[in-house]
């Protein structure tokens, strides 16, 4: 069987006339299509339509941790849809798949997190999050208790209300649940910092958040949001100790604390979980995707401490809540094999060396002339690039900076993602030592070539 793609007479795939796609400019593909078709991959390479091999330096989109093609997460989907292809797990029904993955994520999961539910986007395991601790307050009678804390710089999805604790720029021309929502101050110090000391930048980012409370309530506060290192916001890092000052603001207000692990979770920065082993938090939820199956189903999790679970799974009251494939027998069985691979392979323990190879490498070019500052951990990087370095004065958006250097990577081999003057790098976890200093040394040509015609 194969697959009736539309092609050229030549036996290249057209560009497709049908397919809305994600967080793009919708016009500007009508008027002039600058699609690039991926049509293969293998480990930490992709190959476009036209023949040409690239470093996946987005690791799809920061999710394809273990590798592309990895046969033992594709014959695990495989034998699984031959035994069971589909089964929901509403009511009183489950299976085996998405018994054993709730059990294995529950055990990497810190400390008292120990019950998951599954869905199939980070979105919609941010969105889970809060309509279970809404549920949650429900039912200990305290019904206005449901205002969220995010922060200025967060991404935390795109549905309706994961969109309205997503930093405001996202959601420019596009309605979402904003009244429930209160953005914090960015922990941004490099842009942020004003003068100021990391040590009193942090006091003041904490004084944000007690004032906050004071002005709001405790009372009328459900939650704080927050990924360990903000992701699709500019990969920004927090100041040391910023997690933890934050944690023990929220406990003795009781406000639950939503650990975003959606990117930084299943190695990514050298752990299954960041929030406890790299920040030193126990949150009271986490929720994560992407690398849980590393990209090869759709799958997410909210993971819940055991507190919050004896509330609403108490008597008197219904688990309203609930998706189609939730646990899907397919997805689960990725994410079986995808964690089975990592243990066996000490990726995570593997990313704790060349993850750091990649930061310092990355890092390296901060020399150069437009490079106003190299931000991250691991394999999760941003590179922001400035007009003038003293200053920080940033180019306009005219200028299409960051686009400019992503396309011209492109054309050296490496794929990068552009977000307004910053490039965002998030790997496959598997890159060797050769091809690390390969990216390296592209990003290097890549940019000063663009400064040049500046």
């Amino acid at each position: 069987m194969t697959l009736d793609l539309d092609m050229s007479t030549d036996g290249v795939l057209t560009a497709d006339t049908h397919l809305i796609q994600s967080f793009a400019d919708l016009n500007a593909l009508k008027q002039n299509d600058a699609r690039t078709v991926i049509v293969g991959a293998e480990g930490s390479v992709v190959r476009d339509s036209e023949g040409n091999e690239l470093i996946d330096g987005i690791g799809g989109l920061w999710c394809v941790n273990a590798g592309h093609r990895r046969k033992e997460i594709i014959e695990a989907i495989h034998n699984q849809l031959n035994e069971l292809d589909f089964y929901s797990t509403f009511y009183n029904f489950t299976h085996p798949a998405a018994a054993a993955l709730a059990d294995k994520v529950a055990s990497l999961a810190p400390g008292h997190l120990n019950k998951v539910y599954f869905a199939n986007s980070g979105s919609v395991a941010n969105d889970t999050a809060v309509r279970m601790l809404h549920h949650y307050n429900n039912r200990l009678g305290r019904p206005n208790k449901k205002k969220i804390l995010s922060r200025v710089g967060a991404y935390h999805g795109s549905t309706h209300l994961s969109i309205a604790m997503t930093t405001p720029a996202y959601s420019d021309g596009w309605d979402s649940a904003s009244d429930l929502v209160h953005h914090l101050k960015s922990p941004h110090y490099w842009r942020e910092g004003d003068g100021m000391s990391e040590a009193e930048f942090l006091d003041a980012l904490v004084e944000d958040l007690r004032l906050t409370i004071e002005q709001m309530g405790a009372e009328n506060i459900a939650a704080f949001i927050a990924e360990p290192i903000m992701g699709a916001g500019g990969v920004i890092v927090a100041p040391q100790g910023y997690h933890k000052r934050m944690a023990e603001v929220c406990a003795a207000n009781d406000i639950k604390y939503i650990s975003d692990e959606v990117v930084t979770a299943f190695g990514r920065l050298g752990h299954f979980f960041a929030s406890k082993d790299v920040f030193g938090v126990t949150p009271d939820i986490i929720t994560t995707a992407k690398g849980l199956t590393s990209g090869y189903q759709p799958m997410s999790a909210t993971i819940i401490s055991d507190e919050i679970h004896d509330v609403i799974s108490g008597p008197g009251g219904m688990f309203l809540h609930g998706m189609t494939y939730s646990g899907h027998p397919a997805a689960a069985a990725a994410g079986l094999a995808n964690i089975a691979l990592m243990e066996r392979d000490k990726l995570p323990e593997q990313v704790r060396t060349t993850g750091k190879l990649f930061e310092n490498t990355l890092r390296g070019l901060s020399d150069l002339e437009i490079v106003g500052e190299v931000r991250g951990s691991h394999f999760m990087m941003g590179i922001e690039f400035v007009k003038d370095k003293t200053t920080k004065a940033s180019f306009t958006p005219e200028d299409n900076i960051g686009l400019k250097i992503a396309r011209a990577a492109q054309a050296r081999g490496l794929i990068a993602r552009p977000l307004g003057n910053i490039l965002i790098l998030s790997p496959t976890l598997i890159l060797t030592e050769a091809q690390i200093g390969q990216v390296g040394d592209i990003l290097r040509e890549t940019i000063t070539e663009v400064a040049s015609t500046i």
